[in-house]
């Protein structure tokens, strides 16, 4: 394997020093964020089982479920508003977070292979965010975002762009595009970052490519997500994400022109 490149497929499951199963767990805990994961055969799955509690319950609206994981956690001391991804303005932590920086990639390509299996009151994604060591520094490049209510057998709405959030280089440009995909079946999503642009792809099909980029590291986020207040949800329905490969070649990718 060439320097740096990072080839994942979870045979030895979860390192810790890598992945942290919990969802933006400076918001609540580790503990109360924990991703229900598994590994086998296939790779990682992660679901959310009827028993999973919601995700900052009480705070975040709409009230949610998710198991994800993700290749790098901070957070500032307790009461700071120094965290990864608030969802409201001033939030503060609840839980000071380590720093574990597995999987922080710089410009290159950054691919996940996954296939998913969600109702309609569900969603998948994997994308990239700034680490946040500064608050500006937490632009997110989306290579996939499906909405359960958008699936019909082959066919869904795929999301994927860039979210601007609070750096004040980017502007947002995210849009979700229907697409002949069966999301239930393997695919590889991609996105190859280098100086000033970014070339997303599914299954090594460009499918966008944005004259933008974030120029600082990033991290990896993987999670499926349960929507308890939808109209078609069923609290019996266990949605899945199943991870088969996690590839990061950090070579240089030149911009779009």
């Amino acid at each position: 394997m060439a320097p740096g490149v990072v080839d994942e497929r979870f045979a030895a499951g979860l390192d810790p020093a890598v992945w942290t199963p919990s969802y933006l767990p400076a918001w609540s805990s580790r503990a109360a964020a924990a991703a229900t994961w598994s590994v086998d055969h296939e790779g990682l799955h992660l679901t959310i089982p009827p028993e999973q509690p919601l995700w900052c319950a009480g705070d975040h609206d709409p009230p949610l479920r998710v198991s994800g994981v993700q290749s790098a956690n901070r957070s500032g001391p307790v009461g700071s508003t120094d965290g990864q991804q608030p969802f409201r303005p001033g939030q503060t932590v609840r839980e000071e977070q380590p720093t574990v920086l597995g999987i922080t990639p710089g410009d290159g390509t950054l691919a996940v292979e996954c296939r998913a299996r969600i109702g309609p009151s569900a969603m998948f994604s994997a994308w990239l965010i700034g680490l946040e060591d500064a608050p500006e520094r937490c632009g997110e490049i989306c290579l996939v975002e499906v909405f359960g209510d958008t699936v019909t057998g082959a066919h869904a709405a795929v999301g994927s762009g860039i979210k601007a959030f609070r750096d004040p280089h980017l502007v947002d440009d995210f849009v979700a595009e229907p697409r002949d995909l069966d999301v239930s079946t393997w695919h590889t999503y991609a996105a190859h970052r280098g100086p000033g642009g970014v070339e997303l792809s599914i299954d090594g099909v460009p499918t966008r490519t944005l004259y933008q980029a974030p120029d600082y590291p990033m991290q990896l986020m993987i999670a499926v997500f349960d929507f308890p207040a939808h109209s078609a949800h069923d609290p019996d329905d266990v949605p899945e994400l199943v991870v088969r490969r996690v590839l990061h070649q950090p070579s240089a990718v030149p911009s779009p022109r």
